[in-house]
């Protein structure tokens, strides 16, 4: 019983993990042009 709560609570941990992963890579995906173009405005001032 103990086995199946520790093994529960990890699957439950990795799924949040994974979740985190998607909307941090989805966010990246989506704001990447508008980084890019900070970035470059700043580099090309220095």
């Amino acid at each position: 019983m103990i086995g199946e709560i520790d093994g529960q609570g990890l699957a439950e941990y990795a799924l949040i993990l994974a979740l985190i992963a998607i909307v941090a890579i989805s966010a990246l995906s989506f704001l990447g042009g508008g980084i890019n173009s900070i970035l470059s405005v700043i580099g090309s001032s220095l």
